[in-house]
């Protein structure tokens, strides 16, 4: 997980959250489509569990799915708490996602763990960079929501032990990492993007510092280097 810069300061409280008009719709675009995502990552999980053949892993898929919603309701309370119905600040991301989920629909059970660590990952780290311009409480809310919850040990350790017994599934299983990656820099791109809200985050509309191109230059640097890294952990080549 991406560690928040600590040169990049959000305000600090809630108050400001409830003043701003234009930051209260950066913050609920943003937790909207956190929101959505781990509801998106709860059925997923639930459906790779079904591909899963020993009763161990297949334990392990269904915990994984349940620690995903159950991030779901603190999420629905804030965006709330900002004034904001939950169900609509999901809906514009609802489309983006499915489309996204339905390109890179895994063909097998380890294509699904590679998606829920590596895909999963770079978007994690892509929305707490955003993170990082909000307000202390919204901002840890969506740290501790994309926190890992202690199952990579498991993706790793199956992969690794897939990779061991065939070295063959190295190679189809690297590339699947890499077209996770051009898929998931497209799809956080394009969200950004098409809501302003979140581009005027980024960018510094809303009365916050911003980044400049050269901060957007590193903070993608960031997210190469952690997707390098998820992919030597499971002994992929990136």
């Amino acid at each position: 997980m991406t560690e928040l810069s600590p040169q990049v300061q959000g305000p600090e409280h809630d108050s400001v959250a409830f003043e701003d008009p234009a930051y209260r719709a950066a913050a609920v675009d943003l937790l909207g489509a956190i929101t959505y995502g781990e509801i998106s990552a709860f059925e997923r999980l639930a459906d790779d569990a079904k591909l899963a053949v020993e009763l161990p892993d297949k334990l392990a898929l269904a915990k994984m799915a349940t620690i995903q919603f159950g991030h779901v309701e603190p999420l629905l309370e804030r965006i709330a708490a900002l004034g904001a119905d939950p169900i609509e600040a999901m809906a514009p991301f609802v489309k983006p996602f499915d489309v996204f989920h339905a390109a890179t629909a895994p063909s097998d059970w380890l294509e699904g763990l590679v998606k829920a660590y590596v895909g999963d990952g770079l978007a994690a780290d892509f929305y707490v960079e955003i993170a990082a311009y909000l307000d202390a409480g919204t901002r840890q809310l969506i740290v501790d929501s994309l926190a890992d919850a202690g199952h990579a040990d498991f993706v790793v350790d199956r992969v690794r032990r897939a990779i061991e017994n065939d070295h063959r599934v190295g190679g189809r299983l690297a590339l699947w990492g890499r077209r996770l990656m051009g898929e998931a820099l497209s799809q956080a791109q394009r969200v950004a993007a098409e809501r302003d809200s979140l581009a005027a985050l980024l960018a510094g509309g809303v009365d916050m510092p911003g980044m400049d191109l050269a901060a957007l230059s590193r903070m993608f640097g960031r997210l190469t280097e952690n997707h390098a890294a998820r992919m030597a952990e499971l002994g992929l080549a990136s």
